[in-house]
């Protein structure tokens, strides 16, 4: 082998051994993310997951996912883990306002910088949180179904039951607020808010079936949540009050795209989890590289019903169910 053969072998030997390196070195430098969240069970917190490792993944971030299983116990272990392990970052999606305080707390005393995505908290310091308007889309939600009501001509004796999450959680205060506040103007009563615990079917059902029992006069039920929503369907067909009793919720499933075209759910205030998630990584990379970070981003509710899902069809898909395909 001649002596400019040799010279080129070795130079180009160097060359992708440093490149080697570097690719070492930026897979050992890559910063790391914690997303403590409450239940990943819920669909709601998957999607937002979703969006999280798709922004991470085109950010250079490594992301893990700690599930509390809506146990608080679990969300401490979670977050004295995540430091443990010596996250860069914390994106939390607390069980409710009042456990996020302890989070925050840890977090806090570790140096770890905190984007609170949903939820809330009651105090402490973090680096910013994102939240949708919920008090302004559930009255939104809420006039859309007063409308329904004064068509049907159940406005003036008819009734309204809602099962609602925590009201701990400043979100499901803002709910319940907005949502009031639109019955109040339309002349509507509110028959009963039963708190969610477990958020199981069995839960959703058996609030549901109450709520009928209650009262006569019901006329729809509200759910501050979706992803239980076949309880509070199978309370009302079991009462035998098909066609008597709308049903209205927050969030979205997929089925939604055929269920509310059908009529079989009235209306959806549609969140978007999926854009949550994105920007809470984009949030932590501007502080990252020295940018400054907006303290409190509100994302806008969807109010979607039969009159307007066609229109909000790609929308939906993307934002807020996180179809990407």
């Amino acid at each position: 082998m001649s002596f400019v053969k040799i010279t080129l072998f070795v130079t180009l030997f160097a060359y992708f051994n440093i490149l080697g390196a570097a690719e070492v070195k930026t897979e050992l430098s890559k910063k790391k993310i914690a997303y403590i969240v409450s239940d990943i069970r819920i669909p709601f917190w998957q999607i937002m997951s979703r969006g999280i490792k798709k922004s991470a993944d085109e950010l250079g971030y490594d992301v893990t996912v700690y599930s509390s299983n809506n146990i608080k116990k679990t969300e401490i272990k979670n977050t004295l883990q995540a430091i443990k392990n010596q996250v860069d970052a914390i994106i939390l999606s607390p069980i409710n306002s009042s456990s996020a305080v302890t989070v925050l707390k840890f977090a806090n005393s570790a140096n770890i910088p905190v984007i609170i995505s949903d939820i809330g908290t009651q105090r402490g310091e973090y680096l910013s949180y994102i939240s949708s308007d919920n008090e302004n889309g559930a009255y939104e939600i809420g006039q859309v179904l007063a409308q329904k009501m004064k068509e049907l001509g159940w406005d003036k004796n008819g009734s309204v039951g809602i099962v609602a999450i925590p009201q701990k959680r400043e979100n499901g205060k803002a709910r319940t607020t907005g949502f009031m506040r639109a019955m109040s103007e339309s002349g509507i009563k509110v028959e009963g808010l039963k708190q969610q615990v477990d958020f199981s079917y069995k839960e959703t059902y058996d609030f549901s079936k109450k709520l009928i029992e209650q009262s006569k006069e019901l006329r729809a039920i509200w759910l501050q949540g979706s992803d239980r929503y076949k309880g509070a369907q199978d309370a009302i067909k079991q009462s035998g009050k098909e066609g008597e009793i709308l049903l209205i919720v927050f969030d979205a499933e997929p089925e939604f795209l055929e269920l509310i075209p059908r009529g079989v759910i009235t209306a959806a205030a549609m969140q978007q989890p999926y854009v949550f998630g994105e920007k809470a990584v984009m949030l932590l990379d501007d502080f990252f590289n020295k940018k400054d970070v907006q303290k409190h981003i509100q994302l806008s509710i969807l109010p979607i019903s039969t009159d307007n899902i066609e229109k909000n069809i790609p929308l939906i898909k993307r934002n807020v169910l996180g179809i990407l395909h």
